[in-house]
């Protein structure tokens, strides 16, 4: 993954992980990050997530949907928490491997394209 880019990660389409797949390493997760900025790294280097603060309560729920049909295209789930009615943090791992694997920067990717657009 060393050229990779924001667009080249939503041209990607997930794999699906049983197990098997190396987790990726923090400092690679560190440097996938500087395309996907809005993301941050856990302390433990095993998921990502971004925060996003809704207008309201039916916008939060309005992003969540358009996110699980991305999720479920991807066969690739985050979890979803709504906190304060529309405070929304979407967080990525791989749960199969216990860390992270491209699919959760390619969702991350695909999020942000969703999110980024008017709704």
């Amino acid at each position: 993954m060393s050229s990779t880019s924001s667009e080249s990660l939503r041209g990607k389409k997930c794999v699906p992980c049983e197990g098997g797949v190396p987790v990726i390493p923090a400092d690679e997760a560190a440097n996938l990050l500087q395309v996907i900025p809005k993301w941050s790294l856990s302390h433990d280097a095993k998921s990502i997530s971004r925060s996003i603060q809704c207008r309201n309560f039916v916008d939060a729920v309005q992003h969540i949907n358009r996110i699980a049909e991305l999720a479920e295209a991807e066969q690739h789930h985050p979890d979803l928490h709504l906190t304060g009615y529309r405070k929304l943090r979407v967080e990525l791992t791989t749960h199969a491997i216990g860390g992270l694997s491209e699919n959760d920067f390619i969702v991350a990717a695909k999020t942000d394209a969703l999110l980024d657009r008017p709704s």
